[in-house]
């Protein structure tokens, strides 16, 4: 189907998408760009719907993961003008590729631990750029899941996805009160590990070579009391500069690898 009136209900449909009430009415999320589309695809989730315009494509491979979305997933296929992709597109540069695709959640009970563990928990992200690089950290350090508490940022929201780079799709991600996810971690003896600046070692000071659980927390105010309370080790992050922090999706990163650093030792 070709569509080039802006005034279309789809159009229509995938603009009001952007309201996080709506897309949750919906329980239909956007994905946008070649990358992000073909990781989806490569993890088993299909799009239900594909919107494309030819003159935003910037390489050649884009027909090849149209033609196996259709022959796979049974994805339906729109072409738009011009006009109406940049109406849909959330980038200032559009790749001329939108799906739609519904939402998956996964319960802390549905991660496959490895021997040992290493997991992410995230408390209270506000800011769906570094949840998306946190998603895109934990996937590169091999983690074995990320568990998201009490959550100010919507998994689902567009910019979450392009910051990880579709990496949301390979990377478990579950869900959970902080409480509960206290609970799973205890019942499976995985180490509760935070960040902070009162902490006395450094995280490259600690053992993580065990099950652990790198816990941070929210961009202003960190993690919650009830999480410092039941942390097993405080590990902070020297500053030797005028700042006295690093942004959480930085300082997570550093965590992991460090851990992947001690575990390859």
């Amino acid at each position: 189907m070709h569509i080039s009136s802006l005034s279309n209900p789809r159009i229509k449909h995938i603009v009001k998408l952007r309201e996080r009430r709506y897309r949750d009415k919906e329980q239909t999320m956007i994905i946008e760009g070649f990358r992000s589309i073909y990781r989806a695809a490569d993890n088993g989730v299909y799009p239900k719907e594909l919107y494309i315009c030819r003159d935003f494509f910037l390489g050649k491979n884009e027909d090849e993961l149209i033609q196996k979305l259709q022959d796979e997933g049974g994805t339906q296929i729109f072409e738009t003008e011009q006009n109406v992709f940049k109406k849909i597109s959330y980038r200032d540069r559009p790749e001329g590729l939108l799906a739609l695709t519904g939402y998956f959640r996964k319960q802390v009970d549905d991660l496959e631990l490895s021997d040992p563990p290493l997991l992410v928990v995230a408390q209270s992200i506000e800011k769906p750029g570094n949840l998306g690089t946190i998603i895109r950290s934990a996937d590169g350090t091999g983690a074995d899941g990320l568990i998201l508490c009490d959550k100010c940022t919507d998994l689902f929201n567009p910019n979450v996805i392009t910051a990880s780079t579709g990496m949301c799709f390979s990377l478990p991600i579950a869900e959970a009160a902080s409480q509960d996810t206290i609970n799973y971690l205890k019942e499976n003896n995985i180490t509760i590990l935070s960040a902070t600046p009162h902490a006395d070692k450094l995280y490259t000071d600690v053992d993580m070579t065990g099950p652990i659980a790198v816990i941070v927390g929210a961009e202003q105010y960190g993690l919650s009391e009830e999480w410092m309370k039941q942390s097993s080790i405080n590990v902070k992050i020297p500053m030797l500069g005028k700042a006295d922090s690093l942004n959480v999706a930085t300082a997570t990163t550093l965590l992991l690898y460090e851990a992947v650093r001690q575990r390859q030792q």
